[in-house]
């Protein structure tokens, strides 16, 4: 499990936000039987939205909307019984279950979103534009924090489906991204990245995986940090830093009194980030061919033991 935060939530933090999911619920409309003027709560309107042009499994819309499988089905079948939507078997997988819009699903979903649409500007139209700027800044980094608070960062096995399937996403993405392509030979494997040796993460976001990071031992006391890997879907939102910080934390676990790593030369943004996060830039340590900046940190300790090496 991810570790707990050493800071505490503040009452004061708890009611700001609370005081604003008050406000703007009802600003919104969010709170009548007829949302958007439209025959049906806010509740039904959100999942033929979700459903969309491409329609989708049921189980992907539990987990995307957090919704109770009965809740969801009894939901689905009052759409089903206004003519909006319709189910249908997944054509390559029989467990699944779709749901998929009809001619007049959608209609009211373009419907809706000219309503919504409409209120939006309604609601932005009492502000100048300085101030609209303002609060489409704020609301921007409001959605960005409030996903990353969402995502849950887990210590898994290195040789299950999700560590494995982020690995390959990882070695899809640098090869496209290195110039001389990448080897998905050279990934760690599962025994250096489990128990005492390391460990391997991965950040799931409404149960998808979205990110991973792995962990193994360099020596006695150092510990090396491979694979740091964010989703583009996911990107932007702090997450890998979250990754690394939880890789430090997992390392600190094993007593581990120093972090190493490389990266590759295209890759400024993870040489920013490691910088950034406290990394300092060192000789070269490794015979990773793909390397061309190598970097470490000190990890707290305690007194009694001996530095690392």
């Amino acid at each position: 499990m991810e570790p707990v935060p050493t800071d505490t939530v503040t009452t004061d933090q708890v009611t700001a936000l609370r005081r604003f999911n008050r406000y703007f619920t009802r600003r919104i409309g969010a709170l009548d039987d007829h949302y958007l003027g439209q025959d049906r709560p806010l509740g039904e309107a959100r999942l033929l939205f979700e459903i969309g042009g491409e329609g989708a499994s049921l189980r992907d819309l539990r987990a995307r909307l957090g919704l109770d499988a009965g809740y969801l089905s009894r939901m689905v079948r009052a759409l089903e019984r206004q003519g909006l939507v319709r189910v249908s078997v997944h054509p390559s997988d029989s467990r699944l279950r779709v749901a998929g819009l009809t001619d007049a699903g959608r209609a009211e979903i373009a419907e809706q979103n000219r309503l919504a649409d409409a209120l939006a500007e309604g609601l932005l139209s009492g502000l100048d534009a300085h101030r609209r700027t303002e609060l489409t800044a704020a609301l921007d980094t409001a959605h960005r924090l409030l996903r990353l608070a969402a995502i849950t960062v887990e210590t898994v096995d290195g040789a299950s489906p999700d560590a494995r399937a982020c690995l390959a996403a990882y070695a899809a993405d640098i090869d496209a991204r290195f110039p001389e392509g990448f080897d998905p030979a050279t990934l760690v494997r599962p025994r250096e990245v489990s128990g005492d040796a390391g460990a391997f993460l991965v950040a799931y976001e409404e149960g998808r995986p979205v990110g991973c990071g792995a962990l193994r031992r360099l020596g006695p006391r150092a510990g090396e940090i491979r694979h740091v890997w964010v989703d583009p879907g996911a990107r932007r939102l702090g997450l890998g830093r979250r990754i690394l910080d939880g890789l430090e934390q997992r390392a600190a676990e094993r007593g581990f009194g120093v972090v190493r790593l490389d990266t590759h030369a295209v890759l400024t943004e993870a040489q920013r980030m490691y910088r950034a996060c406290g990394y300092t830039e060192i000789p070269r340590y490794d015979d990773n061919v793909y390397a061309a900046h190598w970097f470490e940190k000190r990890l707290p300790v305690n007194a009694q033991e001996p530095p690392a090496p």
